[in-house]
């Protein structure tokens, strides 16, 4: 037993991977939980229009961050400025009373805005601009598509290049004359097709069973949905570079996964998160898939409003790809002089 016992310990401190899930993976949630876990937004970035726009500004309550402030804008630039997501929340002082324009896809911002005005009264109007009653799905199933092929995407695609390593297959893919590229690209190609099949289905079946609105162009969202899937699969294949069985892949995979969930604003609103963590969020493509469907599927956002999340995951998909290339080339260098021995 003893014998036993001593074995799994040196096994166990040989694999770096297994020990990292058995120590780093804890801590980090531990850390990512107790400072991401918020759901209270302290400050609510705003935006003012109208004759007295500096008036009322200054008489806000500190919960009211007060970003822009037009005297003399319209109504129609601060619906603007709500679709394009730069505030989320709007007041007009061009009606009389003022109206103070929320942002309903932005569920936990929305929700202290709400009861802030309605504590004022007949003094404000209220509109909830994109989800009229807050309704919690609306927020949570367009990122949710993403989620879904993100656990199909990187899981599948990682145990698939993984499994031509303990099938012997590598060395044959080394002999031929292909370039890595080449080959990442073949085998991602099925996995790009099944996924972007699934992201089709998931999402019909998201917008009938759950009443989500589609309200922007079908074509920008097809053109988001790509690049993150080809973001997705890119991190599936790198995965798969550096583990040597499948048993690792889907390690490495679930250490990639479970920040997609905690700190991409799917959940937790980014900006309850504090910066210790926050900046993580914003090295995690799935943040930016949600910046995405949310803009075009609720608010109707075009290319301009979401031009950052679009250029961010074009440079996500080069790097990642750029990096497997790069490990897969390294890979192939010891299998092509074994299948020439």
């Amino acid at each position: 037993m003893r014998a036993m016992i001593l074995k799994e310990f040196r096994e166990l401190r040989r694999d770096k991977r297994t020990m990292a899930m058995l120590i780093v993976l804890p801590i980090l949630l531990l850390v990512v939980f107790g400072y991401a876990a918020n759901f209270n937004v302290d400050t609510i970035r705003t935006a003012v229009v109208g004759p007295s726009a500096d008036q009322v500004a200054e008489q806000l309550p500190d919960l009211f961050e007060v970003t822009i402030n037009e005297p003399d804008e319209t109504t129609d630039y601060l619906t603007d400025l709500l679709v394009a997501g730069t505030v989320s929340a709007g007041l007009d002082t061009t009606t009389q009373p003022p109206t103070v324009y929320v942002d309903g896809s932005n569920l936990f911002t929305a929700q202290p805005v709400v009861s802030a005005t309605n504590a004022l009264g007949d003094a404000v109007d209220v509109e909830v601009l994109f989800n009229p009653d807050l309704t919690t799905s609306w927020v949570l199933v367009p990122p949710l598509t993403g989620l879904i092929l993100m656990f199909i995407g990187v899981v599948i695609t990682a145990i698939g290049l993984v499994r031509e390593r303990e099938n012997g297959t590598l060395e044959q893919l080394a002999v031929m004359p292909l370039r890595p590229s080449t080959v990442i690209l073949g085998k991602i190609t099925p996995y790009f097709i099944l996924a972007a099949v699934d992201m089709v289905i998931v999402t019909i079946l998201g917008i009938t069973l759950f009443d989500v609105p589609f309200n922007g162009n079908v074509g920008l969202f097809a053109a988001g949905a790509a690049l993150f899937l080809f973001v997705v699969l890119g991190l599936g294949v790198l995965i798969s570079t550096v583990s040597q069985n499948a048993g690792q892949a889907i390690q490495m995979a679930l250490m990639v996964l479970l920040p997609q969930i905690l700190l991409s604003g799917m959940i937790f609103p980014l900006d309850a998160i504090p910066w210790g963590v926050r900046w993580i969020s914003y090295l995690l493509p799935l943040t930016y898939y949600t910046e995405l469907s949310i803009g075009v599927m609720l608010r109707g956002a075009g290319i301009e409003a979401l031009m950052i999340p679009f250029i961010i995951l074009v440079v996500m998909a080069a790097f990642i790809f750029s990096a497997a290339v790069l490990r897969f080339r390294k890979d192939l260098a010891p299998s092509a002089a074994k299948a020439a021995s």
